[in-house]
This record gives C-alpha cells, sequence and structure tokens, in this order.
C-alpha cells in the first residue's frame, strides 16, 4: 500500500490568522462528480462569486450558448457536464467548464540539487473564492495516478503532478488582436472558438494527466493535439533535463524546451497579441529568478507575481513525488499550505 504524506504549516507571519487547511480528496476517474458530491457547498459558494455581477438570465444564456458549442463538436464530456448542471440546478456550469479569463506566471527548470525536475506555479484568476475553496483531488487515472488542484465539479484540469510521470499547469495565452478595440478584439476572440472543433485547453491538460505515461508522451500529445483556444503549457518531467514551455494556437506549437518561464504573453519571435494579467514580462521575469525549492511559505512570493488576483501558489517535483500548495485571495493568504506526499 502506498503511504501518503500530509502537513499544513502556518508561516510565522499568518499564524494570528484563522486559515482552513486544503481537504485532499481520493476519487477515481470520474473526479469532477465525486469532488462534486464530496463537497457540494464548496462549488456552490464558487458560483455565487463568480456569477454575482450576471443577471441569472444572461447566466442562462451564456450556458446555453456554451452547451450547443459543446454538443456542435461532440465533446467528450458533455455527458459529465450536463450530469453536474443537473445535480446542481442553476446556470452557471456549462459556461464556467468552456470558459477562461485569467493570468498565471510559472517556472520549470531543474532542483536545486540538480536531481530532479521542478515546476513553479502561480495561478491569477478575477474571481473571488478560488484560492479558499481549492481542494486537492488525487485522481485514479488510467496511466497513474495524479494530484490535480481544482474545485467540486470542474471538468478540466489547470495544474498538476503524476508522482513518477510529470506536473504540468496552463496559462492563458495572449488575445489576439483584431480589431484594435480591447472590447471589440474580446469578443472576437471568443466568435472564433464558435468555429473550433478541438478541445479546450485544460481537456487537453486532463486527458493528458489521464493518458500520458511519461514526460514524453505527456509533451507530445500538448504538442500536437489542437485545442479550441490559444494556451501556454508548462511540463516537468523527472529528470533535471525533462522541462519545457509549449506555446499554442489551435494547431500550431511552439516549444522551449530546458529551464524556462511562462507569464501571458509569447516568448516565440513573429507571434503577437495583447498580453494577459498584470505586468505580463514583470513576472516573468521575476520568476526567472525564484529559487525552486519545496518550501511551504513560499518566501520569494512578493509583488508583481504576487497581486490582488493572485488564488494559488504551488511547487511541485515528480520524482519526489512531493508538491506543497497554498490557496490565495485579495487579501492575503486564505488557506494553509499544504505540504503533500504521494
Amino acid at each position: 500500500m502506498q503511504d501518503d504524506s500530509v502537513s499544513t504549516t502556518a508561516s510565522p507571519a499568518r499564524s494570528e490568522v484563522a486559515l482552513a487547511a486544503i481537504p485532499v480528496i481520493d476519487t477515481g476517474p470520474a473526479f469532477p462528480m465525486e469532488t462534486l458530491l464530496r463537497d457540494e457547498p464548496r462549488a456552490h459558494h464558487l458560483l455565487d462569486a463568480a456569477t454575482r455581477i450576471v443577471p441569472r438570465r444572461a447566466l442562462g444564456g451564456l450556458d446555453a450558448i456554451s452547451r450547443r458549442w459543446l454538443a456542435k463538436w461532440n465533446n467528450a464530456h458533455l455527458s459529465e457536464i450536463d450530469a453536474i448542471a443537473a445535480r446542481l440546478g442553476r446556470p452557471g456550469a456549462y459556461f464556467l467548464s468552456v470558459n477562461y479569463e485569467w493570468g498565471c506566471t510559472c517556472r520549470v527548470s531543474p532542483s536545486p540539487d540538480a536531481t530532479s525536475a521542478r515546476l513553479i506555479r502561480v495561478l491569477d484568476w478575477r474571481t473571488d473564492g478560488l484560492g479558499r475553496n481549492v481542494l486537492a483531488a488525487k485522481v485514479a487515472g488510467a496511466a497513474g495516478p495524479f494530484v490535480t488542484f481544482t474545485w467540486p465539479g470542474y471538468t478540466g484540469v489547470l495544474q498538476g503532478m503524476a508522482k513518477g510521470r510529470f506536473s504540468a499547469a496552463i496559462n492563458q495565452a495572449p488575445m489576439r488582436r483584431v480589431a484594435g478595440a480591447y472590447a471589440l478584439d474580446w469578443a472576437a476572440n471568443r466568435r472564433r472558438v464558435w468555429s473550433m472543433p478541438h478541445q479546450t485547453p485544460a481537456h487537453l491538460m486532463r486527458a493528458v494527466f489521464e493518458t500520458a505515461h511519461d514526460f514524453a508522451e505527456a509533451r507530445r500529445m500538448l504538442v500536437h493535439e489542437p485545442i479550441s483556444t490559444p494556451a501556454i503549457y508548462s511540463i516537468a518531467g523527472l529528470r533535471p533535463s525533462e522541462t519545457a514551455v509549449i506555446e499554442r494556437t489551435e494547431t500550431e506549437a511552439r516549444v522551449l524546451d530546458g529551464p524556462n518561464v511562462a507569464a501571458n504573453h509569447w516568448q516565440s519571435p513573429l507571434w503577437s497579441g495583447r498580453a494577459r494579467g498584470n505586468d505580463s514580462p514583470g513576472r516573468a521575469c521575476r520568476m526567472a529568478q525564484i529559487p525552486p525549492d519545496l518550501d511551504p511559505g513560499f518566501p520569494w512570493l512578493e509583488r508583481p507575481i504576487l497581486n490582488e488576483r493572485t488564488r494559488l501558489v504551488m511547487v511541485a517535483d515528480a520524482r519526489l513525488g512531493q508538491v506543497v500548495v497554498q490557496g490565495y485571495e485579495a487579501t492575503g493568504a486564505a488557506t494553509l499550505p499544504l505540504n503533500l506526499v504521494v
């Protein structure tokens, strides 16, 4: 039987703040529904926060459009999302399953002792509550177990670690410049998705964690499988040489092998677009200087990487099977640090 070690630690500066531990849940392959059944109130809290500025009728319309897109292209997860929406009994499940608007900062590099590869990941998102309500789902995947840091009922994977295989995360790619004005560019980019018969970037990441047996196979899938929306993938395998940042459009890829960082702007020449999030170049520059230590105190976490939209901080080492993670909100740390060894 495999032993799992979990510890939660409050750093001295935060010891007076009452913070909750990140729940760790063991699931089978159907982790979106299993996590929802285990913690449905958490899902409703998230939907309340994510949709409070959207009128219910408008949200219902967005749900209908999102479901039509999923059905139009025979999305593999449609029946699962249908069941989750029925269980929740409210608008929002379809829209939030296919929409993402975030900025992130990542780094892949050898460990300090040069014996393994590590992934550093900071997730930024506008929605309140994501840091406070994050959970660790330990999933029994077809190619081996993995842990994803997620939310009840969410059908994609944004970040995770598979012991003995790899760690990986998604960043949002720059927005294409189409009409000049930001709002018009955003609308044009959303319309473009309607014509894309491919899976979402987060669903591809889920497929990679579920089916890829090693770093090479995961890298190959992230490079070659088409996706509905541009994305930036960061992946770290087991050996110090197994690191890459993969910049993707729907059908093309530019691969930056070796130690690298990723934020929300293109590094590849001749690709251009509107950078996402706060100070994308500044975040990338700062991330390149961070030591990839498995320190649950995250002593390096400061501006511009840390900002009012920061929702999750993570460092993972798949060779060791260890990951440290903490939830954040606009006001600061929202959970205790989790030091998980699987």
